[in-house]
């Protein structure tokens, strides 16, 4: 199956969900692709010093990313 996830905010807890959601599919064998538009190109900014571990999840991430 072909996903593709279109993450328009820096809000560390839905990018982090989101993210995690693009993983599951990824590991299930999935096609994910990732877009970041608008304010969701801020992820890196957002997640320093969040609860959420936003950049593990980007980092594990293995489809498709698109800044």
């Amino acid at each position: 199956m072909k996903i593709v996830f279109i993450i328009s905010t820096d809000e560390s807890e839905t990018v982090y969900n989101a993210m995690r959601l693009a993983n599951v599919g990824v590991r299930q064998g999935d096609e994910v692709s990732v877009f970041m538009l608008g304010r969701g190109v801020l992820f890196e900014k957002s997640a320093e010093g969040s609860e959420f571990d936003v950049m593990g999840q980007m980092q594990s991430f293995e489809g498709d990313f698109y800044v």
